[in-house]
This record gives C-alpha cells, sequence and structure tokens, in this order.
C-alpha cells in the first residue's frame, strides 16, 4: 500500500490541534443543557394542564369552548362533547337558607361519556340530599362511607348504568361526577343543602361560591401509589405533594383569563325576611328584585352569567330600640336542636384599650391586579387609624417573608410614612409561603399590657390548610387573628377557620369600593374590647347535657353577633350567656319557649360539628377516633363529609357492553380580575424544581458557550502557525 498521498502529521501538529473527544464533551454538554431548560419549561407548564387520564385521549385545554366537556376527537384537536348548564335556587326564611343546585349534564356527540365537574359550595353548607333525573325518571342518592359510596359508583359505571356520585374534596370544595351518559342524553344532577345567614356590623348576607381560585401546592412531588383506594387522582392541573396530598383533586383546569369560557348559571332568591327591611342587594351581579308580599322578595340574574365570581346578597332590616335575639328550633329523635343568634346590649361609653396591630400583606402571584389593589388600599386605611399610644408591624410574603420593623414600633407620624412608603413599592408575584409569615406574626406570648391582633389580609390560595390551621394554634398565645378576604374568590374555608382558630373573625372584601367602609367597621369593631370567657348554661343552674359549636365559644365583639348551633337533651326554658368584659361579669339571658319551628337545623348542627372534628383533626387530635365520630355524626344525619359521599344508581342498563366511555374534567372559570399569568408563571404554582432546571440549564449552556470560544480560539491559533 503506498503512503506517499498519506499527510505527514508533526509532532506538533498533533500536540495543538483540536482534540475530536474535547468537540464531542462540548457537544455533549449543550444537549444536556437544552435538555434541561426544555424540562424546566415542560415542568413549569405541565401543572397548567391536567394530566392525561389512563380513560381519554390527549387532548389540548385551548380546545375548551364555554361550559363544555371535552371528547376525545381525531388528530390533536378535541371536539365538544357535553355542555354543562347550571340553575341555582335560594330560599331564604329569617336567618336559615334553603339551597337547591342544578347541574345539568348535555351530550351532544355520537359517543359515550362520563363527566366530572370540580366546583365550589359554603364551607358550612349541610349537603344532605342528591337527585339524578334520567328523562320522566328520579333516582335518590344515598349517604354511604366514601369507600363504598366510590364501589357502588365504579360497580354501576362497569355494569352500564347511569351514576351519580358527590363527593366532598374539601369543606368549600365538592366533586360531580356522571357515568355513562348516552348520545343525545340529558342528565340532571340536583344538590341540595342547608345553610345559616350571617350577620355583622347590622347586615345580613348571604354568599353563593361560583368560581375556585387556583391554589399554591407547596411541598415535593409524589409518586403514584397502589394504596390511594379513595381518590380519583390525575384530574387536576397540580400534582399531588407530601404537603398536599390532594392536590389534583382540588386543581380543576382553567380556562383562560377574559376568554369568557367557563360553566355558565342561573341563580334566583325568595327571601322571606321576617321583618322590614331598609336595605336588599346584590353586592356584584345584576338581579331583577320585586316584592311579592310584605317582607317577601323575589331576587333572580337578569340572565345566564359566567361563573367567574362569588355572589353576595345582603340585607339590612330597620333599626330598633332594643337588642334581641333570634331562636330557631327543631326537634328531632328526642333531642332539641336551636340557631341562636344573640345581638349583644350596646354600650354607651366605648373604652379604647391600646393596641399592637401586626398586619399580614400577601403579595404572591395569585393577588396580582385587583386583588393587590384592594390589599393596600385596606392596609392603608387601617395605618391611618393607628394612634401614637399603639404599636405595629408589616409583614408581607410570596416565596418568603419580609418583616417592615425588626419588631412593633409606635404609632407615629414618621413610622407611618414609612410604611406607607414600603407598602407602595410592594407588587404581587411569586408563591404563596404563608407558614414564614405566620410565625413572624404570632409569637405565642400571654399576659401583655395591650390587645394584640393581627390582621392577615390575603386570597387563602394555599392548599396546605391544616398546617397552616395546626401552626396557628401553637403560636397564637393570647394574639387574635382576623381575616380579611381579598379578590372575586377568595378561599374562605381557609379564611373563615383560620380567624376560627384565631380566636377572631372574617371579613370579605369583593370589591375595591368596598374597601374603606368595610375596613373602618372592622377597625371599630376590633378597637372594642371583646366579651371573652363566654359559656352556655341553663338559667336556672341545673344541669345541662349540652353540646354547642363552634367549639370554643369565640370571642363577642360590639356589633357583632353570637350564633351558636346548639343540640339540647330533654326540654329547656332558658339560656344564660355569660362572658368576661375588662374583667367584669357579663350575662344575657334568652327565653327559649317563643323559638320559632325550623327543619333542617339538626343538619347545620351536625355539619357544624364535623367542621369542630375536622379543625381538631389539624390540631393534633387522634384521626381515628375522629374519623368515628364524623362517620357516626355524617351517617346519623345524611351528610356529605370528607369519609362519606351521595350515590345514585338507576336501575336500568342503558349503555351496551361493547361500547366505551371516556371521562372528561369541566373547565372552570378564571376568578375575575385574577391575572393567572402571575398565578402560574415563575413556578409559584407548585414546589416542582422548574426554576432549578432552568437555572442550571442556562449555567451549563454557557459553560458550553465558554468552552466553544476557548476551543474556536485555540483553532485559529493553530491555523495560523
Amino acid at each position: 500500500m503506498s503512503t506517499s498521498n498519506v499527510p505527514v502529521v508533526h509532532e506538533k501538529q498533533k500536540k495543538d490541534a483540536p482534540d475530536p473527544g474535547n468537540l464531542m464533551l462540548l457537544i455533549y454538554t449543550i444537549t444536556i443543557a437544552l435538555i434541561i431548560i426544555c424540562g424546566g419549561i415542560i415542568s413549569a407548564d405541565a401543572s397548567e394542564l391536567p394530566v392525561e387520564s389512563n380513560d381519554a385521549q390527549t387532548f389540548r385545554l385551548e380546545d375548551v369552548q364555554q361550559g363544555e366537556l371535552l371528547l376525545p376527537g381525531l388528530g390533536t384537536s378535541a371536539a365538544p362533547a357535553v355542555l354543562l348548564a347550571q340553575e341555582v335556587r335560594i330560599t331564604v326564611s329569617g336567618i336559615a337558607a334553603r339551597v337547591k343546585v342544578s347541574q345539568t349534564f348535555s351530550n351532544t356527540s355520537p359517543d359515550w361519556v362520563d363527566g366530572v365537574y370540580v366546583f365550589p359550595l359554603p364551607e358550612e353548607s349541610a349537603v344532605d340530599r342528591l337527585r339524578m333525573l334520567v328523562g320522566e325518571r328520579e333516582i335518590i342518592g344515598e349517604i354511604h362511607e366514601k369507600a363504598e359510596a366510590k364501589a357502588i359508583y365504579e360497580k354501576a359505571k362497569q355494569e352500564g348504568r347511569k351514576t351519580s356520585l358527590l363527593a366532598q374534596n374539601r369543606p368549600n370544595i365538592f366533586t360531580t361526577r356522571v357515568a355513562n351518559i348516552g348520545p343525545g342524553e340529558n342528565v340532571t344532577i340536583v344538590i341540595e343543602y342547608q345553610q345559616m345567614v350571617q350577620y355583622s356590623n347590622e347586615v345580613f348576607s348571604l354568599r353563593f361560591p361560583m368560581a375556585i381560585t387556583p391554589r399554591y401546592m407547596p411541598g415535593n412531588v409524589q409518586a403514584p401509589t397502589e394504596n390511594r383506594t379513595l381518590t380519583f387522582s390525575n384530574e387536576g392541573w397540580a400534582h399531588d405533594t407530601d404537603q398536599v396530598p390532594d392536590a389534583s383533586e382540588i386543581s380543576p383546569p382553567v380556562a383562560a383569563a377574559g376568554s369568557g369560557e367557563g360553566p355558565t348559571m342561573k341563580l334566583s332568591v325568595d327571601l322571606v325576611s321576617g321583618m322590614a327591611l331598609s336595605r336588599l342587594e346584590s353586592l356584584y351581579h345584576t338581579m331583577k328584585i320585586d316584592e311579592v308580599a310584605e317582607n317577601q322578595f323575589a331576587l333572580a340574574f337578569t340572565g345566564e352569567v359566567l361563573a367567574d365570581r362569588d355572589f353576595v346578597l345582603e340585607w339590612q332590616a330597620e333599626k330598633k330600640a332594643q337588642a334581641s335575639a333570634a331562636l330557631l328550633s327543631e326537634t328531632q329523635d328526642g333531642n332539641r336542636y336551636l340557631s341562636l343568634m344573640l345581638m349583644p346590649p350596646q354600650e354607651s361609653a366605648k373604652v379604647y384599650v391600646p393596641r399592637e396591630v401586626v398586619f399580614i400583606l400577601d403579595v404572591s402571584g395569585s393577588m396580582a391586579g385587583p386583588s393587590i389593589a384592594q390589599a393596600k388600599e385596606a392596609l392603608h386605611s387601617a395605618l391611618v387609624k393607628l394612634r401614637p399610644v399603639d404599636r405595629f408591624n408589616i409583614i408581607s410574603f410570596n416565596n418568603t417573608a419580609h418583616s417592615l420593623f425588626h419588631g412593633s414600633v409606635p404609632g407615629t407620624e414618621d413610622n407611618l410614612v414609612t410604611a406607607q412608603k414600603y407598602l407602595s413599592a410592594l407588587k404581587a408575584d411569586g408563591g404563596t409561603e404563608m407558614k414564614q409569615a405566620l410565625e413572624l406574626a404570632l409569637d405565642g406570648e400571654f399576659q401583655r399590657e395591650r390587645l394584640r391582633q393581627v390582621i392577615f389580609l390575603t386570597d387563602g390560595a394555599v392548599g396546605n390548610e391544616d398546617a397552616l390551621f395546626a401552626l396557628i394554634n401553637h403560636r397564637l398565645g393570647d394574639s387574635r387573628l382576623f381575616t380579611v378576604g381579598i379578590g372575586s374568590a377568595p378561599n374562605s374555608y381557609f379564611m373563615k377557620r383560620a380567624a376560627s382558630v384565631g380566636r377572631g373573625t372574617y371579613t370579605y372584601i369583593g370589591d375595591l369600593n368596598e374597601v374603606q367602609v368595610r375596613i373602618d367597621k372592622l377597625l371599630s369593631k376590633i378597637s372594642t374590647p371583646a366579651i371573652t370567657d363566654i359559656q352556655i348554661k341553663a338559667a336556672d343552674g341545673s344541669e345541662l347535657e349540652l353540646e354547642a359549636y363552634p367549639n370554643p365559644i369565640p370571642d363577642l365583639y360590639f356589633g357583632e353577633p353570637l350564633v351558636s348551633a346548639l343540640k339540647v337533651k330533654g326540654e329547656i326554658s332558658a339560656f344564660k350567656v355569660s362572658g368576661n368584659q375588662l374583667g367584669k361579669r357579663w350575662e344575657y339571658t334568652i327565653d327559649t319557649s317563643g323559638s320559632s319551628s325550623r327543619p333542617g337545623l339538626a343538619a347545620l348542627w351536625a355539619r357544624k360539628k364535623i367542621s369542630s372534628e375536622m379543625q381538631s383533626l389539624a390540631l393534633g387530635a387522634d384521626p381515628e377516633k375522629v374519623k368515628k365520630t364524623i362517620l357516626a355524626t355524617a351517617l346519623s344525619h345524611q351528610l356529605v363529609s370528607k369519609y362519606t359521599s351521595l350515590v345514585a344508581v338507576d336501575k336500568i342498563v342503558s349503555k351496551p357492553k361493547a361500547s366505551q366511555s371516556s371521562k372528561e374534567v369541566v373547565k372552570t372559570a378564571a376568578p375575575r380580575g385574577m391575572q393567572m399569568q402571575a398565578v402560574f408563571g415563575g413556578g409559584s404554582r407548585t414546589a416542582t424544581p422548574s426554576a432549578l432546571h432552568l437555572l442550571a440549564g442556562s449555567l451549563l449552556l454557557l459553560t458550553a458557550g465558554i468552552l466553544h470560544i476557548l476551543r474556536r480560539r485555540v483553532w485559529i491559533k493553530w491555523s495560523l502557525r
């Protein structure tokens, strides 16, 4: 073999020439960097989308139209399959309300569909009835333990029967499931519940939640496990984590903000006030209002509305000269159930007590837009009400918490100016890590010289509520926690329960125009010394077998009623409510002989008992004992709870054995005013390591670039030799 044409490479040339192995290392580094960056982008975006179900093909959420379910179609798009129509009818009698929610699933496709709809209800709603309407047939739902109800549903589904399941994910988040909706068929699910009307600052109010604010899901993502038999996983945009193990169940897919997509709703109210009214107003929705009889009003939406903000109705009675108490009763199985609303006598002279006020302000991504504007305005209004004898501090939080001052400072003009400047500079973005902020605000101390009050302004968009309730209980001391709900659809379950554990009250602000009035009323209320250590006993001093909820009874503020659900064995003629006000004994006697009879009070009492038991669970009670008590209460009173569900099964087999059904999750409307990019952007939605992926990938890419430049310089230098 001739070697005359083979180039001779001298030793010096071999030494300086670029090594092919280094070039491969460069290519490998760039490739790894791109993979990591793409992985970060995918993990950042993936939790906005529901995880693909085993029962359905892949589809794009952008293909969902208003009020629709999705049926997997050909290619990359999905054709509309099932329309969801909702109608709500509310009947109010005095301070009690009965609510009927109808959800009609209409299948317009040629295939069989199973529908899933995650939706909000009031956190203390006593859900006690489920009906499934198929044509002319009505199937009544039955209450069962959760696992048993799911098994009944799955068995009926496999047999080809129409079946529905109503389950509670959280006290204010429920899921309706409807299996085997045939082509061209309508199936209507009717849910009924009882609730109490709220009364605060001389105003009656009724709230019906219509939207779900996407929650922040902290913690590390959990891999699916075989023992999670009670859950329907992989249906939400969030992955289950070690801190929020049911994240996938409380994160239904969300329509794009401003798109007009999402379920619509009709709503009507039949209000029997029982008294002359000076004001009746729907705060956030236009309604037609007619007075059909004396002290009776008919209200209705003027059409179908997008379910993107909560419905709130307020009414105010004409003022009376004397304080009064409202008492309703129901007798069931030898027990007397009572609902007590006591308005305390007004103080002619209020004694101002110096306070220490700590403000906690949520500046996370879910607060971006109108919510942060409302929160800043509310905090501004609160600051100007402080006196020099008061002390205050501000703690803001998103991914981390920051304290304006090292400790509380006097409410002097200089300190207030500093606070206002700090407030003006705050912007909403990032995650919702409440724990650190609560740890800074609640120090667990007792016996102070001044009232210590913590005012927490937030939309409550978190999924780890129980851990936060336990923290509040552990570190509260003699502080009082007052929560202020911000936005069009705050997590009122968290807000109310946090205030209850914190021995304070909850205030809701749904519009910027309400800030001044509501904050003024809150500050006026909490500036008045509370009546503490409240007890309810028989007026004659006799032994009384009584269960009262909430338990313990919260502090009472003047202008704020005491509302309690009672269960008494046997008869009782009068109650005595007592407590302490500034070291003096305070008493009020209530005659029970004139109480009005009202059905549904037993269910309301049971719901409050269940709520109290769930609260004790979050505070460290024995889980098995709590579960046993809740099961007994829920089954006895036919209520949906964490451990019980309602299930309805049609006797007729309607789906052919050869036919298959696809499971589809309804897309909810984005809460009005919420900036979804701020919620889901920047890695703020969960604790997935997308930001770390992006950072690591960027660093590797930068390293690869430097290597490339260095190698190029060496190559050029070698070429010129």
